[in-house]
């Protein structure tokens, strides 16, 4: 075990790196920084095309003429009114960067961002790495999405340090923002459907698009390999259209290479976390709007803590498809025509996608909050606080001990984190206890439960942050210990069956299982007795009431009571959840549940993906 004093020396070592872009901008002036020379150096020292010219190579490419064509015959339509159409996509969708709206971003968000946070920490050697990818390679930068400022960040900080902005793939209700909306689009970013279903149209001006910026090296190519914003706060799985289309160019041989970048961003405190946590109990996402955004700032008047972004180290999709990917076969298709992906290639790509989120995720830095979330959820009616320093200050050893980068610059951090989240949880009198919702007048039992529910969600939101780091290893321990026997294969076949199970809670690499098998096959008969104990403490992570396990298992439970039920033999995602949610209050109410944490939605649709990938339920469209 690593002793707390040798875990300060790797701490500081660790975040030494980090430099703290808004300490200069505290002590100078915001407009002198806003108007400073701009000396990005481009791709390759090219001069990149204009926006227009971008734009008109992508309407004229071979592959946008050949899928008009096509949709033309299948349509019925001429070929003129087809090239309209997929012209008037393109101008919907496209980006119209301009250095002068990046000026008057960059000074408003250091308005903004010196009022929310305390500090934004980046690592400059994964700046100094990235600056020079930029130059020799298409890049694409791919961050984790906890907060609508995620993108906002990664443009301000490129601006800051003189590097390429990116064009951002962001979504369309953005665009629909009077005014902020075209502000975005001058930004760098280009508005794309959340869904696009079959238009074949549709799909070939989004991906000739995407691939013209990258084959040009027009800009670096920011999007979210996880496709949507995550309301849990913990990875989600990975999303592969985009990641197929900024690949496409290095398969088809356009480029010598790509670069992809893992970009980390971790928060103290995320600015949405009450939304989240409504969003999870089901309460309507509010439409994004000019007004709405405005009535917003008074989150300028709270402290958010501090903000640490890592840019990882780039990976090389050349060296990755070394051995895996046969690029010659694309050498027989002309590169203007589309690319059929084989089993071969889409296997590839979902690996990669998968990587790059566990990238993500290992070069996350945790607060102490983090940890503290893991012993307040799994005592619901309050823990005191001595108790709550010895939990989160061994969870804290066990996290060093994994490799997680934590930030604990001093003894009273913990504290400090608590007041942070004083909208979560409060100290009385030597008691730690969470906050529920305050209202106005009586409220209903289902309102009691709603009120807890979301304080208890919030706080699981933050534990969520950290599951990386435990849970790996604690599913090895887990299956060690109930497995049917000692034996490898007994251990393994236990291993596999947790991984299935929880393949849409938790990120594993593809293959990842293989590996375990490996490490068991070397340890398992001859581990040492200690290490076998170091590792069982680990099941304490996942095994106690209120934890992760228990909660998931208790809401397959559920959902598999309600599917037993005659009127459920059909149903829509949007029905199904609503039965499940009355059904949880309800036994919440009775007391036969006592997680809230069984209200979230995220975690019933996670099990309605597991029951449907062992096919207990199938789906079809209608």
């Amino acid at each position: 075990m690593v002793s707390l004093l040798q875990g300060k020396h790797m701490l500081r070592a660790e975040l030494e790196s980090f430099f703290d872009i808004l300490e200069e901008r505290r002590q100078s002036s915001d407009i002198s920084h806003a108007l400073r020379t701009f000396s990005a150096q481009p791709y390759h020292e090219a001069t990149p095309p204009s926006v227009k010219a971008l734009n008109r190579m992508v309407l004229e490419s071979q592959f946008l003429r050949y899928v008009i064509a096509e949709v033309a015959a299948e349509s019925g339509e001429p070929p003129e009114c087809v090239k309209e159409e997929a012209a008037g996509i393109l101008d919907k969708m496209a980006q119209n960067l301009q250095l002068s709206f990046i000026r008057l971003l960059g000074f408003s968000l250091s308005k903004i961002f010196k009022r929310l946070f305390r500090s934004i920490w980046v690592n400059e050697d994964g700046l100094a790495r990235l600056q020079q990818a930029i130059q020799e390679h298409p890049v694409i930068l791919m961050p984790n999405h906890r907060s609508y400022i995620d993108f906002l960040v990664l443009s301000y900080i490129m601006f800051t340090y003189d590097l390429s902005i990116p064009v951002i793939a962001a979504g369309i209700p953005l665009m629909g923002m009077s005014l902020i909306g075209e502000i975005f689009r001058r930004s760098g970013a280009f508005f794309i459907r959340r869904s696009i279903g079959s238009d074949k149209l549709y799909w070939a001006v989004l991906s000739e698009y995407v691939r013209t910026i990258v084959r040009t090296g027009f800009a670096p190519v920011e999007f979210y390999v996880e496709g949507l914003r995550s309301r849990t706060l913990k990875s989600l799985t990975p999303k592969l259209g985009l990641m197929q289309m900024v690949l496409e160019p290095f398969f088809k041989g356009e480029v010598y290479d790509v670069l992809l970048v893992p970009v980390s961003i971790s928060y103290d405190r995320v600015l949405e976390e009450t939304l989240l946590a409504h969003e999870l109990l089901g309460v309507p996402k509010p439409k994004e709007t000019t007004t709405g955004l405005l009535k917003a700032r008074k989150v300028l008047e709270d402290d958010y803590g501090c903000m640490h972004v890592c840019f990882g180290k780039p990976v090389s999709a050349r060296a990755l498809a070394q051995g895996r990917v046969n690029r010659g076969q694309f050498n027989l298709v002309p590169r203007g025509l589309p690319l059929n992906a084989s089993a071969e290639l889409q296997e590839f790509v979902n690996g990669v996608a998968h990587l790059l989120v566990r990238l993500q995720e290992k070069n996350m830095v945790l607060s102490p909050w983090s940890l503290m979330t893991f012993t307040l959820l799994q005592s619901p009616q309050g823990v005191d606080w001595d108790q709550l320093t010895h939990k989160t200050l061994w969870l804290r050893t066990l996290a060093l001990r994994f490799g997680a980068h934590l930030n604990w610059p001093d003894s009273e951090v913990m504290s400090d984190s608590l007041a942070l989240h004083h909208s979560i949880a409060c100290r009385e009198k030597g008691r730690v206890q969470l906050v529920e919702e305050v209202g106005p007048g009586p409220v209903t039992q289902e309102e009691a439960v709603f009120r807890k529910a979301s304080a208890v969600l919030m706080c699981a939101s933050y534990r969520n942050q950290a599951l990386h780091v435990f849970t790996r290893p604690a599913l090895v321990a887990l299956a060690m210990t109930t497995a049917a026997s000692p034996r490898k294969e007994d251990v393994f076949r236990r291993f596999c069956f947790l991984q299935e199970l929880f393949a849409n809670e938790l990120i594993f690499i593809p293959g990842h299982a293989v590996q375990v098998r490996l490490r068991l096959t070397a340890q398992t008969l001859d581990l040492p007795i200690i290490k076998v104990a170091y590792l069982s403490v680990c099941v304490r992570l996942l095994a106690p009431r209120h934890s992760i396990i228990d909660i998931f298992l208790f809401s397959v439970q559920v959902v598999c009571r309600i599917l037993c039920e005659e009127r459920f033999q059909t149903f829509s995602e949007k029905s199904f959840l609503s039965s499940v949610r009355d059904a949880v209050i309800k036994l919440l109410i009775s007391g036969e549940v006592r997680s809230y944490e069984c209200l979230s939605s995220n975690t019933q649709k996670n099990v309605l993906w597991a029951l449907l990938r062992m096919g207990a339920v199938s789906k079809s469209r209608v």
